[in-house]
């Protein structure tokens, strides 16, 4: 299949990777140009600006940090309906707000381009084995004609809903993850402090209803190990959570406790954790209670 592939950032940089894996010639475009020359070495064409991505193309893909960003790709100058021809499909792997993608979409739709939001989540890891959980919004053709592109990156792919039905299922699901995150990191710094050593802390909770993903993924790679490399950066939690903070006020959903873990990350990136990975806001609560949540090297 002829695609192109716009943002190859940590995330679409492996992304694309597997996509060229499963046999598919990929014209690509980014900002950066050593990530340009890097995926040219994996087999992809380049192209000048996201219009000649996109120009004759069956597919185009995206993964870009923000809304801003993505709909500038899609609808400014250079951009993707410039090039396209009608019927191209635009996969948005990106994750933006739902009222972005719905903007862009209805658009699209105008000039004969359809588009789907298929956010991913399984951060830096899935990407590079391909493993990625992926959130499809969109109409039902559009899902099944992405279908065997979305099979190279992903192993768990499921469609939601409509178009925004994606991205407000990925936003929903980092909610959870930023909050559950700043409480293991809170939780963690309690214990630690009152003299229990971290290790025993993780086996016991981990085997009881204090679990969650944010423990059982962040503990025994990243905090316990003091290893802080992204894994998931601050700087992009920061962002999703805004993404549902903003998405909440339209709705007028009260997020009092997504507000709060917001603001640790804020305090976070403020202290220059931004881009370390989000287990790096346990170093907030260390630094309060003078301690280190590591594991003694054995």
């Amino acid at each position: 299949m002829e695609l192109g592939f716009i943002g190859l950032g940590a995330m679409g940089s492996k992304m694309l990777a597997n996509v060229i894996k499963a046999g598919h010639s990929v014209t690509v475009f980014d900002i950066g140009q050593a990530a340009v020359d890097a995926a040219v070495a994996l087999g992809a064409k380049k192209a000048a600006n996201a219009a000649e991505t996109a120009r004759g193309k069956e597919i185009v893909l995206l993964s870009l940090p923000n809304s801003a960003i993505v709909e500038s790709t899609v609808l400014g100058p250079g951009g993707i309906l410039e090039g396209a021809e009608q019927g191209l499909l635009i996969v948005d792997l990106s994750s933006i707000t739902p009222q972005s993608i719905q903007k862009i979409a209805g658009i699209a739709k105008a000039k004969g381009v359809n588009i789907i939001d298929a956010p991913v989540s399984g951060g830096t890891a899935g990407a590079q084995m391909g493993t990625l959980s992926i959130m499809v919004g969109g109409e039902q053709a559009d899902f099944e004609r992405a279908l065997p592109v979305l099979q190279s990156i992903g192993s768990k792919i499921d469609h939601v809903g409509a178009i925004g039905a994606g991205d407000t299922v990925k936003l929903v699901n980092n909610l959870l993850l930023g909050v559950n995150m700043v409480a293991v990191s809170e939780a963690l710094c309690l214990g630690v402090k009152a003299g229990i050593k971290p290790e025993v802390l993780y086996q016991i909770i981990s085997n009881s209803s204090g679990n969650s993903y944010a423990l059982t993924a962040k503990y025994k790679k990243f905090i316990a190990a003091g290893n802080f490399e992204p894994g998931f950066m601050i700087d992009l939690q920061y962002k999703d959570l805004q993404l549902a903070v903003d998405t909440a006020k339209g709705l007028k959903v009260p997020l009092v406790l997504g507000n709060i873990a917001q603001q640790a990350y804020e305090i976070a990136r403020a202290s220059g954790l931004g881009a370390e990975d989000i287990s790096a806001v346990i170093k907030l609560g260390e630094a309060l209670c003078d301690i280190k949540v590591r594991e003694e090297a054995q």
